[in-house]
């Protein structure tokens, strides 16, 4: 299997604080990579330097056959070309309040990528339909739940035809009982073929969707591999007392 995504060395810092140290791993094509850690592990910074929302300080990032070497100073440009590559769904949906639904979800398309609008529209609706919403087109994001305004960042991330799917707690902001509707849009996703790497505090879900697991600490990778032996039978003693304390 042809790895999608390879990331080489990954470092970054925040003033003198390392916050990835050398993060180094492959996701295969059409699998679902989960990234599970402590808060300040580095989890949040690995994906936004995946997406170069934060570029790293140093590393080398190849998704498809568009790499980008963050030591090297890349122009503007190359940043661009590369995060082309990646959509990415937040914590918070960061939904424009004043545009519709639908809207929402073609500005990138018909803006950034010079779409017809006939065409991002007609996607649009496919894509709301795939994630339950397509009723929700012409209503403002102050009118849907917090599930449903999720639901919608993710359409509005699948609009762009990434070749990954990044995803940075996508429950972590909704209540308890809105959690269910947006895990089961992504466990579609990830039964579709897409591939995704996915930071997650939902270990339960991680144990349903991942392929392999990583866990992260100190800015380093201190385990990885399939969920039933990161999840189930840790072999480092840290991943064993992270896991102990959240499943409590």
């Amino acid at each position: 299997m042809t790895d999608l995504l390879e990331v080489k060395s990954l470092r970054k810092s925040f003033g003198p604080i390392d916050v990835l140290s050398d993060v180094s791993f492959t996701v295969p094509s059409g699998t679902v990579t989960v990234i599970i850690g402590p808060s300040g592990s580095g989890k949040t910074t690995v994906l936004r330097s995946l997406n170069a929302l934060d570029p790293a300080d140093a590393g080398i990032v190849r998704i498809g056959d568009v790499a980008v070497d963050f030591g090297a100073n890349p122009s503007a440009a190359a940043l661009r070309a590369y995060r082309a590559q990646s959509g990415m769904v937040f914590q918070q949906h960061n939904l424009f309040p004043h545009k519709t639904v639908l809207q929402n979800i073609t500005e990138g398309p018909v803006i950034v990528q010079k779409r017809p609008r006939a065409d991002a529209e007609a996607d649009a609706h496919r894509l709301l339909d795939q994630v339950g919403l397509d009723a929700k087109a012409d209503q403002y994001p102050f009118q849907l739940s917090g599930g449903q305004q999720q639901r919608v960042g993710i359409a509005r991330a699948l609009a762009l035809k990434p070749k990954l799917m990044l995803f940075d707690e996508p429950t972590s902001a909704l209540d308890p009982e809105l959690v269910g509707e947006v895990l089961a849009v992504i466990k579609q996703l990830a039964s579709e073929g897409w591939t995704m790497v996915i930071v997650t505090h939902e270990i339960r879900f991680a144990e349903q969707v991942a392929d392999e697991v990583l866990f992260i600490e100190g800015g380093v990778v201190v385990e990885r591999g399939t969920p039933a032996d990161v999840l189930k039978n840790p072999a480092e003693a840290r991943t064993r007392q992270f896991l102990s304390r959240l499943l409590l």
